[in-house]
C-alpha cells in the first residue's frame, strides 16, 4: 500500500502492517489515508477471510504523530487538524469493528492513543508480554477517538474506562488480560506463531458466520431485544443460504468434520 502501511494476502489472511519503527508507528496523515485504505481493502476482497492488524519494532502503534500535530496547531491549520478525526480516524475505527470477517489485532508492543483504540474495535489481541496499552488522550488535554468511547466501556465497564482515560498510564499485558483488554498473552518471540495460528483457524471457519455474529453482538448493544431478534431473524436467512452450512449440515449428518469455502 505505502512505505509505512504494508498488505499482503496470503491463505485468505490479510495482513496489516504498520511500518514506522522510527517513529513507533505513530499516525502521519500519509499513514493514516494508507491504512484507512487498506482496512477498506480487506473488508472488500472476497479472498480475505481474517484480517491480522499489527506493527514493526517495539511499538503496535502511538496514536498519532505529534510532530505532525504540533506542527499544524503552530502552522493554525485548524481544518487540517481536526478534519482528520472524520476522515481518518472515524472511518479507520468503523471499517475495522464492522469487518464482516474476523479481525485480530497482533500486538507487538506499546499501543498508545488511536493505537489502543484501533487494538479494541477487533474481535481478538494477541499481546506480547513485552506490550501494553495506554489511553493517552487526556495526558494531552484532549478528548478520545477512533471509537474508543464505545469499545473500551464495552471491554471493562464505564466505571473502569472512565478510571483508565481520566488517569493515563502503561498497562502491562498481564493486567491488560485481567482486565479484558487482551484476549491472550504470548511470550514476545511467540507472538507470530501465535497469531498465525488464529488467523489460520479462522480463515478456514465460516467467513459468513462469523460476520453475521460480530454485527450481530455490535446492533444488540444499542437496541431492544425485540429489535435484536428481527437483526438475528435476518442473519439467521443469510447465513442458513450460505454453501458452508449447507454442507456442515451434510458432514454433522454424515460424522465428518465440514470444510468452509467462507460462502
Amino acid at each position: 500500500m505505502s512505505d509505512s502501511v504494508a498488505y499482503d494476502v496470503t491463505a485468505g489472511v490479510a495482513t496489516i502492517t504498520l511500518n514506522r519503527p522510527e517513529a513507533m508507528n505513530s499516525l502521519d496523515t500519509p499513514t493514516k489515508v494508507a491504512l484507512r485504505d487498506a482496512v477498506a481493502a480487506a473488508a472488500e476482497d472476497e479472498a480475505v477471510r481474517c484480517v491480522v492488524l499489527t506493527g514493526t519494532g517495539r511499538a503496535f502503534c502511538v496514536g498519532q504523530d505529534l510532530k505532525e500535530h504540533i506542527g499544524l496547531l503552530q502552522a493554525n491549520d485548524l481544518d487540517a487538524l481536526w478534519s482528520t478525526v472524520p476522515d481518518h480516524y472515524a472511518p479507520i475505527a468503523l471499517a475495522l469493528a464492522e469487518m464482516p470477517k474476523p479481525v485480530i489485532a497482533s500486538v507487538n508492543g506499546v499501543a498508545a492513543g488511536a493505537g489502543a483504540s484501533m487494538a479494541f474495535a477487533c474481535d481478538f489481541r494477541i499481546v506480547a508480554d513485552t506490550a501494553g496499552f495506554n489511553f493517552a488522550f487526556a495526558g494531552i488535554a484532549l478528548s478520545c477517538d477512533t471509537g474508543i468511547s464505545w469499545t473500551l466501556p464495552r471491554l471493562v465497564g464505564h466505571a473502569k474506562a472512565t478510571e483508565l482515560l481520566y488517569f493515563p498510564r502503561t498497562i502491562p499485558a498481564t493486567e491488560a488480560l485481567t482486565l479484558g483488554l487482551a484476549s491472550s498473552v504470548v511470550p514476545a518471540d511467540e507472538l507470530g506463531t501465535a497469531t498465525s495460528e488464529l488467523a489460520t483457524k479462522l480463515a478456514d471457519g465460516p467467513t459468513v458466520a462469523y460476520g453475521a455474529l460480530r454485527q450481530s453482538l455490535a446492533y444488540s448493544a444499542t437496541h431492544t431485544l425485540a429489535e435484536a431478534l428481527k437483526f438475528e431473524a435476518g442473519k439467521m436467512e443469510l447465513t442458513g443460504a450460505t454453501e458452508d452450512h449447507r454442507n456442515a449440515v451434510s458432514s454433522f449428518v454424515a460424522k465428518e468434520k465440514p470444510t468452509f469455502q467462507g460462502k
